[in-house]
């Protein structure tokens, strides 16, 4: 397995800088990456709204004063960001990323996106947990009836960053540079969702609706897009090539996710 996942490994240009949090006093540090031309990518700040809003849940906050400072990765392909101590909550590893720079020799692991991750950590010293799931599938039993399928257009396409200037002018684009909650209300308006953004596939599937990965472009790595296959039960991945071959292929199988476990592990310790 440990090979198997090393071949999905590539080397990749430098990472962009993670955005540090300003807060002066002890808090949690939520990590997530953010463009290096202050956009804001969708997939990676659904990070930020799936945290608070569990925390909401109690009535915490990112922004609270805690006894210990902590730093918490959760939602996306960022544990090369890792630091020794950190908490990882649903994170992943990122294929384009040289195994060098994974550099944290203590990790204080919750849950992992899937088993991929899961193996590499492992095999790196890491004890890990079988709790599997990215915590974007929370989103339909976090946010109750605000969003709501609609199957009012036939499908939508939903690319990764770096596909954007590919699909540019179609009319059934969905930019993953719009506000998290109009994304996620333009996904749910079809019947279909096709997607080279992760998180378009995760967030379709969330609320049940039939979604296929489109390998547009070479420039992401498919280890991520495996491992959230793989961490819900689904080891025959098959993506397509082209959206005319998405459209003939349909859907992935349907899956059932139980989100109790992923929120039971939570690290709710952090906010003492």
């Amino acid at each position: 397995m440990l090979t198997r996942i090393r071949s999905l490994l590539e080397p990749a240009p430098k990472p962009q800088t993670p955005v540090a949090a300003p807060l002066p006093y002890r808090h949690v540090e939520l990590f997530h990456w953010r463009p290096a031309d202050g956009s804001v990518n969708f997939g990676d700040h659904l990070s930020h709204v799936v945290v608070s809003r569990v925390l909401g849940q109690r009535g915490l906050t990112l922004d609270d004063q805690v006894e210990h400072s902590g730093r918490l990765l959760a939602i996306g392909s960022v544990l090369h960001f890792a630091q020794d101590d950190d908490v990882v909550w649903g994170s992943g590893v990122n294929g384009k990323v040289p195994e060098s720079a994974f550099t944290a020799r203590r990790l204080d692991i919750r849950a992992v996106r899937g088993p991929l991750s899961e193996e590499f950590l492992r095999s790196r010293g890491h004890r890990v947990p079988m709790v599997y799931g990215d915590p974007a599938l929370l989103v339909p039993h976090l946010f109750g009836g605000r969003f709501r399928p609609s199957a009012e257009k036939a499908q939508v396409f939903v690319p990764n960053l770096h596909d954007l200037r590919l699909v540019a002018g179609r009319p059934d684009v969905v930019s993953p540079l719009a506000g998290w909650n109009t994304v996620i209300a333009e996904i749910l308006k079809a019947r279909l969702v096709l997607a080279s953004s992760l998180h378009g596939l995760v967030i379709a599937e969330a609320f049940g609706i039939p979604a296929r990965y489109v390998r547009l472009s070479e420039t992401e790595n498919l280890f991520k897009y495996r491992d959230y296959y793989y961490g819900t039960g689904r080891t025959d991945f098959e993506y397509a090539r082209s959206i005319p071959q998405a459209l003939e292929m349909g859907g992935m199988p349907a899956f059932d996710f139980d989100p109790r476990p992923l929120l039971d592990a939570f690290p709710w310790d952090l906010w003492r």
